[in-house]
C-alpha cells in the first residue's frame, strides 16, 4: 500500500526499484522472444508458413510491449535525475518531469511490474484526484505519443508480418520469401540466395517505416559472439559508445532517440 504521504526517502527507493524491475522484466521478455523467433525460424524452414505468421503476430505484440517497457524505464531514470523538481511542495509537476508522471500514472497498468504499480500510486496520491484521472484518460495529450503507441491492440499488417518473417529467416538462414509480395523471379532470386539489388530493401513491401519496427534479432556468429540483423535499433549499442559520459548525458542522449523513433 503507498504511504499516507509522500515520502522522499520513499520515493526515491521505489523509482529505483521500478528501474531494476523494468529491466528485469525486459530481460526475460527478450528471451522468450529469442526463444519463439527461434521456433518461427524452424517453422518456416519446414515449410509451414502460415503457422508461422500466426506465431510471429505474438511476436510482434511482445515486441511493442518490450518498447513500452523500455520507456517507462527511461521515464523512472528520468524522475531519478530530477528528483529535485519531484520533490517539490506542488499539486502539479513541473514541465520538466510532467510527460514522465502522466505517462506512468497512465501506461503503469498495462505491465506486470508491481513495483511500477506502486511507483504509480505514490505519484497519484501526491499530485491528487484530479491530475490523475487526467492523466489516466490522457486529457490534453499529457501522456507521451510514444505511449500511446504502444498501448494501442491492433492486428498488424500483412507487410509487417512479411517483413518480420523476412527478417527472421535472413537472421537464422532459412531460405524463405512471401509468395504473396514478391514476384515469381524476385522470389526465386531471394530462395536462391541474394544477388545484385534483389535484396529485401528493394521489395515492395520494404519501407524504412516498417525497418524501424523490425525486431533486433540475435543469434550467433561462428565465434559463437553474438550479432544481431539489420533491422531495428538497440540502446546497448549507444550505451557502450557512451561509457565515458557521465550518467545524466546519457539518459538524455537516450531519452531523446526515443521520443525522435
Amino acid at each position: 500500500m503507498p504511504p499516507s504521504t509522500w515520502n522522499t526517502a520513499k520515493a526515491k527507493v521505489q523509482l529505483r526499484l521500478s528501474v531494476q524491475r523494468l529491466r528485469i522484466a525486459q530481460q526475460k521478455k527478450e528471451a522468450h522472444a529469442k526463444g519463439s523467433r527461434r521456433d518461427i525460424a524452424l517453422l518456416l524452414e519446414k515449410g509451414k508458413t502460415e503457422s508461422a505468421r500466426v506465431k510471429v503476430e505474438a511476436v510482434i505484440n511482445e515486441d511493442l510491449s518490450l518498447e513500452l517497457y523500455e520507456l517507462l524505464e527511461l521515464y523512472c531514470e528520468l524522475l531519478v535525475a530530477r528528483f529535485g523538481l519531484l520533490d517539490q511542495n506542488t499539486r502539479d509537476p513541473d514541465p520538466g518531469i510532467s510527460e514522465g508522471v502522466c505517462s506512468i500514472i497512465h501506461a503503469a497498468p498495462r505491465t506486470e511490474v508491481k513495483e511500477l504499480m506502486v511507483l504509480r500510486d505514490m505519484l497519484m496520491h501526491k499530485y491528487g484526484r484530479d491530475f490523475s484521472i487526467a492523466a489516466m484518460e490522457n486529457r490534453s495529450s499529457c501522456v507521451s505519443e510514444r505511449i500511446t503507441r504502444k498501448l494501442i491492440i491492433e492486428t498488424p499488417s500483412e507487410a509487417l508480418v512479411d517483413a518480420y518473417l523476412g527478417e527472421i529467416a535472413k537472421a537464422y538462414s532459412v531460405k524463405w520469401a512471401s509468395a504473396s509480395s514478391v514476384t515469381p523471379a524476385v522470389q526465386g532470386s531471394i530462395v536462391d540466395g541474394p544477388s545484385g539489388s534483389d535484396t529485401l530493401e528493394s521489395l515492395p513491401l520494404y519501407s524504412k517505416e516498417i525497418s524501424d519496427k523490425l525486431p533486433d534479432i540475435v543469434t550467433e556468429d561462428e565465434t559463437g559472439k553474438p550479432k544481431a540483423s539489420a533491422g531495428g535499433k538497440t540502446f546497448q549499442m549507444e550505451l557502450s559508445k557512451a561509457e565515458s559520459e557521465d550518467e545524466f548525458a546519457v539518459l538524455a542522449r537516450r531519452f531523446e532517440e526515443l521520443k525522435k523513433r
